[in-house]
């Protein structure tokens, strides 16, 4: 029969002996060190994507791209009453940005940070590489979007895949992929700079749509992104 509810004795020695157990096993600290540095990683990875959306929302609102973050597939296998719910990831995970630029072309890369001085090749996966290389033969604009440490960078597909063959190793630092560095204010802006080679490549016979888009540029460059949402709103006041 059940307790209906009530505490028994053998409840109490049953929880008395396992506090008892758990007091007497030796404390793992290396094995807090690490879930304490996996959490860390994990928050200030959320805070990367965050500002990488940032620029995201930047460039959507002056019509630039379309761009958003890949929604990571869930499986839920087991649900509380109280809505707590348990899971799993059904597939490998894709890279983490995916949208569509101004005219057509689509956009798919993947975002990365370390607070180490260098970055290495294998923090993607398999998977996303697999994924990035199909898009980029069917013509798609890919990169990684890399945080070392206070620097920001879009770094193009192939400079990617190719690290070992371009700098001799399996890892870049920041000095190694300067020419690919990106502004940052709160908003990475990391379409900037393939942006300008578009203007400039066509800046000998540009068209009416190239000189819109040159004017947004200006328009972002000129103020940083948060600065330019407030004169918007005081536009319309």
């Amino acid at each position: 029969m059940g307790n209906n509810g009530f505490v028994t004795d053998s409840d109490t020695e049953r929880e008395l002996r396992a506090w008892q157990t758990a007091r007497e096993m030796p404390i793992d600290t290396e094995k807090l060190r690490q879930q304490y540095k996996n959490r860390q990683n994990n928050a200030q990875g959320q805070h990367f994507e965050r500002e990488i959306l940032a620029g995201c929302r930047m460039y959507q609102q002056h019509g630039i791209a379309a761009i958003d973050k890949t929604p990571e597939p869930f499986r839920v296998s087991k649900k509380s009453q109280n809505g707590i719910f348990t899971g799993r990831f059904s597939t490998p995970a894709q890279p983490d940005f995916q949208g569509t630029l101004h005219g057509g072309r689509s956009i798919v890369f993947e975002a990365k940070r370390t607070s180490k001085d260098r970055i290495t090749r294998n923090v993607l996966t398999d998977t996303q590489m697999d994924v990035l290389e199909k898009h980029n033969r069917l013509g798609a604009l890919c990169g990684v979007c890399v945080n070392i440490q206070d620097d920001f960078f879009f770094i193009p597909w192939n400079v990617w895949r190719d690290m070992k063959e371009m700098y001799g190793r399996q890892y870049l630092k920041a000095e190694d992929i300067k020419g690919y560095k990106v502004r940052f204010d709160g908003a990475v802006h990391f379409l900037d700079k393939l942006i300008k080679e578009v203007i400039y490549r066509k800046k000998a016979n540009v068209g009416k749509s190239d000189m819109i888009f040159e004017n947004i540029l200006n328009d972002i460059e000129g103020a940083t992104f948060y600065e330019n949402i407030h004169q918007r709103e005081d536009n319309r006041r």
